[in-house]
């Protein structure tokens, strides 16, 4: 769930909490507005967490001499420690 996702969902649940008046027999819409705000206040808390979470990338590089040429060759690579690249 991203951050824009939580948004969302606090402020339907904030509509249907505070500002629809229309009574379902089967349904009380004020008791979902209430569930989509708090699930929507978990959203933004995991958005904002996986946002300022660290990520730590690492670089390489080596040199060596072809053998068949003689010259010198670099090579870079870039090793990423997050899993969701």
């Amino acid at each position: 769930m991203s951050l824009g996702t939580g948004i969302v969902l606090f402020v339907v649940g904030a509509i249907l909490a505070f500002a629809v008046n229309i009574q379902v027999a089967w349904l009380n819409l004020q008791l979902v507005g209430y569930i989509l705000m708090i699930a929507g206040v978990v959203g933004i808390i995991l958005g904002i967490v996986l946002i300022t979470r660290r990520r730590t990338t690492t670089s390489t590089t080596r040199a060596a001499v072809d053998p068949g040429t003689g010259e010198r060759v670099t090579r870079n690579t870039v090793d990423r420690d997050d899993p969701l690249v």
